[in-house]
């Protein structure tokens, strides 16, 4: 299994490396179109490798899908924290019953029911 997922990893990179091969030619990136640019009398831009705008756009995405995610699971996270809690009070009342009950029995038969 660790070949085939070494395998996998390499397969990767090496289309990564034809990507970026590929597409070395320099391109210039604008954050406005030239029309909106001439409204706001600013249009910052910058040159770039094309491969280096594929990557950043992927690395981007998949940035945005994890906040995005994080997001929605929020109540399924909040649930399990107040599930958790309401097990830890509830296993901390059950062991002080059992102290309770244990008064007055037997010191080695309390001992086995604690172990159990």
């Amino acid at each position: 299994m660790r070949y085939i997922r070494y395998a996998c990893i390499a397969l990767f990179a090496v289309a990564l490396i034809s990507v970026a091969l590929a597409n070395r030619s320099i391109v210039t990136l604008k954050v406005l179109p030239n029309e909106l640019a001439g409204l706001f009398a600013v249009n910052p831009s910058i040159n770039l490798p094309l491969f280096v705008v594929i990557f950043g756009g992927i690395i981007a995405g998949v940035m945005v899908g994890f906040v995005w995610e994080w997001f929605r699971e929020h109540s399924v996270r909040s649930e399990a924290s107040k599930v958790g809690r309401n097990v830890r009070r509830l296993e901390r009342e059950v062991a002080r019953l059992r102290g309770d009950a244990e008064g007055g029995q037997d010191d080695v038969l309390a001992l086995l029911d604690k172990a159990s």
